[in-house]
């Protein structure tokens, strides 16, 4: 870079005034552990326990006012050296997610059985310690995550870039605001990556000439959307962290840029993701139909530039990132000091971005959801009187066929063949419609009743002949009377996500997020699943979920602790969380990320917004 590190640091304090040298496994120990104390800097050593801590600069304030800022170039080569796909950058952020709690799991269940052991195994964990103390935790992370590391890549925690480990600032800051500073330097360095996935996209795909003269412009429009106007977004954002980030060494806060951009420019985002279905069956049309586009776009994918990954993955970039968005500023949340003005800005942030997201996700949903209503009413007969089925505040929450019971519950029935028939049920969000399929593709509708006069109780056990089968009654049917079903399902766990979808306010076995119990039964996702069914829910690596019902056959009802969606997933694609602190820990977080804004604080809001009104 031409001058040293220590001429562009410029940093000056007396040696007399240092505190003691931590070793670099203890600052990296203390970036990785999570704390269940407050994280305001400062809190840690006082300086009765050690006297070198009496004059020096302790808090951030302090140590902001003693860094010397660092040339644009220094944070500018890192970016532009950031060797990864935002693909690579996500899977190999989460996969650390999972493999640190893993660690953490191992680690409690090794010193709860530790501790019935002797004085020898007690020895033998001393110096297991001491050996881990002489080595920093990430070399001893399992081996799916080394095989993720890039040589080529210039992808680092915060604590290990050189300016950084030179300027004798990791020996100043207490360990809760290195672990809020590598969080913040996470946000930025992932949104730099994503950038240079756009920039891949844009360049590489869209700009293609050879692709322009395939596509018409109507089905370039609809393959790429504003993809333009998202990357103009991105590229003005990652500028403005960087220019934060120039500003000290140690990064003051990212937050207020992050709530500025979401409240101002990340409308670009809900046009983009609320195409997505457009968008998917397009993209599938012109696979099918174009044979030219299929081969190029495979000859594309073979470039060294997209590292083996498909077009359809740089596709869906903006969706993925501004969920992933979302996350980074609620991992933030969880570390600065609780009633700060830097809890402020993130909670401010965190606001806006749930805003976006649900947005985005409305636009999908409404987009989909339309044409699905379209196609549901035009293959249903009603033997009754007719139910407007399409309306814009209804959609489908699940259908399918289940058996229903004929006849008094006698020996002699139950012994015949006609004890069941088949009936079919849509069940929307309002509205429950039973129907019989006809020949056609076409449903004749027998009875309806409102999804709110629905009750639902399952059977005791009563031999093979009615397992999984459960009572459905309507409290007030098609004819303005009390009717009552009683229906066999395929499975246990389809019987069990029937009662959960008829039924939502039925008590589950598990309680959930909103009873604010700090301890439930909790997995981690380890295999991402794309929903298959309207009740199902789309699990994304290292999603944190309580679990509220399980089922002997391999299906877990649950409750993600980020956004609180609920639905059921193969338990195949995830691992218990066994460790009680871990979980209390995990609720805790949530708890603080999702808490009421402070009264004291919105009152300070409204001041200010009232002596602005009056200033004008």
């Amino acid at each position: 870079m031409g001058k040293s590190v220590n001429e562009l640091l410029a940093f000056n304090l007396p040696q007399g005034r240092l505190p003691p040298r931590r070793t670099s496994a203890q600052r990296n120990t203390g970036a990785q552990e999570d704390s269940e104390s407050s994280s305001t800097p400062g809190n840690g050593t006082t300086p009765e326990e050690c006297p070198a801590l009496t004059d020096s600069p302790t808090t951030l304030t302090e140590a902001l006012q003693m860094i010397h800022p660092i040339p644009a170039d220094s944070w500018r080569n890192l970016i532009e050296q950031i060797g990864l796909l935002y693909q690579e950058y996500r899977d190999k952020s989460t996969l650390q997610e999972i493999e640190t709690r893993r660690q953490q799991d191992a680690e409690i269940q090794g010193n709860s059985d530790g501790s019935q052991v002797g004085e020898d195994a007690a020895e033998e964990e001393e110096e297991e310690e001491e050996e881990e103390l002489a080595s920093p935790p990430e070399r001893r992370a399992l081996p799916q995550i080394c095989l993720l590391s890039n040589p080529h890549s210039r992808f680092n925690l915060w604590q290990d870039l050189p300016e950084i480990q030179s300027s004798g600032v990791l020996d100043i800051l207490q360990p809760e605001e290195i672990k809020l500073q590598e969080a913040m330097f996470e946000l930025v360095t992932s949104e730099a990556s994503y950038y240079k996935s756009l920039n891949l996209l844009v360049s590489h795909f869209m700009e293609n000439e050879r692709l322009k003269k395939i596509l018409h412009p109507s089905e370039a429009h609809i393959l790429f959307s504003n993809v333009l106007d998202v990357m103009a977004v991105s590229e003005r954002f990652l500028l403005e962290l960087e220019h934060r980030m120039e500003e000290n060494i140690v990064i003051s806060d990212v937050c207020d840029i992050v709530h500025r951009y979401a409240a101002d420019h990340f409308s670009v985002y809900i046009t983009y993701v609320s195409n997505q279905t457009y968008q998917e069956r397009t993209y599938k049309q012109l696979l099918q139909e174009k044979a030219a586009f299929r081969e190029l776009i495979a000859q594309l994918e073979l470039d060294p530039k997209c590292k083996g990954l498909p077009f359809s993955s740089f596709l869906i970039l903006p969706f993925q990132r501004i969920t992933r968005l979302k996350l980074l500023v609620q991992n933030i949340l969880k570390r600065v000091e609780e009633r700060s003005e830097r809890e402020g800005t993130a909670l401010d942030a965190h606001k806006e971005l749930e805003m976006v997201v649900k947005a985005c996700n409305e636009g999908v949903r409404k987009m989909s959801r339309t044409e699905q209503m379209i196609s549901i009413q035009k293959k249903m007969e009603f033997k009754i009187k007719s139910v407007p089925i399409i309306s814009h505040s209804r959609w489908l929450l699940k259908q399918g066929e289940l058996q229903q019971m004929s006849g008094p519950k006698t020996s002699r029935t139950l012994r015949t063949k006609k004890l069941f028939r088949e009936i079919y049920l849509f069940l929307f969000n309002d509205l429950l419609v039973i129907c019989r399929q006809i020949p056609g593709d076409k449903y004749q509708v027998f009875d309806s009743a409102p999804r709110g006069l629905l009750r639902v109780e399952e059977l005791e056990d009563q031999g093979q002949t009615l397992a999984n089968v459960f009572i459905l009654r309507l409290l007030e049917n098609a004819d303005d009377r009390e009717a009552t079903y009683m229906l066999k399902a395929s499975s246990q766990s389809e019987m069990k996500r029937w009662m959960t979808s008829l039924a939502p306010n039925r008590r589950t076995k598990f309680v959930s997020f909103t009873s604010r119990l700090l301890d439930c039964p909790q997995v981690q996702c380890v295999h991402p699943y794309v929903a298959q069914q309207p009740d199902e829910l789309t699990l994304e690596l290292a999603d944190i979920l309580n679990i509220l019902e399980k089922t002997e056959d391999g299906w877990i009802f649950g409750e993600r602790l980020h956004d609180q969606e609920r639905g059921w997933f193969p338990s195949s694609m995830t691992e218990e969380i066994l460790n009680p602190k871990i979980r209390s820990q995990n609720l805790k977080e949530c708890f603080r990320v999702h808490k009421m804004e402070d009264p004291q604080r919105s009152q300070n809001k409204d001041r200010r917004k009232l002596g602005s009104r009056n200033r004008q």
